[in-house]
């Protein structure tokens, strides 16, 4: 009866161990990690540092400019220009989505255009792109509109290339495999950053917030 009794709690006791596993299951401690093509995306810094950050933005988005204006030069400043940090861009063009013509996957083939002419340059068309941003689906974005923006910027790419790339839409299989990475992880919002390919889950506004986690991140923590 004993002998009976002891393997009855050990069968009970596996099959606890069994539920316990399939509720929780490897991929839930990693739900908000990512992995990323670090070597095919725009790159602000040093590809060395110990810090990778990448930023998912629109470039319709008003928070995303938000962001861009006011807390990637703090970031720029405290770590990316001291070699701390390297900072990524990937494109979550949403906005734009269903509207014809699309101005958030025509403004994200622009830059990946000029992206692959000059990674400097990208920056710079990032910035400019952010910066004189206008109404949502307004009309204002079109390829005549972003390869003048590149010449008011005195962008030093070929600006003829540049056109031809966005009327024949040469990066667009890069833009769908940024979108359909923010599927994979399930982004809904913009701009949403990741620190090292985990997700940061503060307000993206707070820089004192992301300054810590960036902290945390360099300490190995």
């Amino acid at each position: 009866m004993k002998r009976l009794i002891w393997f009855s709690s050990v069968a009970v006791l596996l099959i606890l161990i069994i539920v316990v596993i399939g509720l929780n299951p490897k991929s839930s401690s990693t739900s908000a990690k990512g992995e990323f093509p670090y070597d095919k995306l725009p790159v602000l810094g040093s590809k060395d540092a110990k810090v990778k950050i990448v930023e998912f933005g629109d470039y319709q988005c008003p928070a995303c400019k938000e962001f861009t204006e006011q807390v990637k030069p703090q970031l720029k400043k405290d770590y990316i220009d001291k070699g701390l940090v390297s900072f990524y861009f990937m494109n979550f063009s949403f906005i734009g989505a269903g509207k014809n013509p699309d101005e958030s996957n025509l403004a994200a083939l622009a830059a990946q255009a000029v992206y692959h002419q000059s990674n400097d340059a990208f920056w710079t068309y990032y910035d400019a792109l952010y910066r004189e941003q206008g109404a949502e689906n307004s009309g204002r974005i079109t390829p005549a509109y972003l390869v003048d923006l590149a010449k008011r910027e005195n962008l030093q790419i070929d600006y003829t290339k540049l056109q031809q790339d966005i009327e024949k839409q040469t990066y667009q299989n890069e833009v769908d495999e940024h979108n359909a990475k923010t599927d994979e992880l399930g982004l809904k919002y913009s701009p949403t950053v990741y620190i090292n390919d985990t997700q940061y889950s503060g307000d993206y506004k707070d820089y004192s917030s992301l300054k810590q986690a960036v902290d945390k991140a360099l300490a190995g923590e």
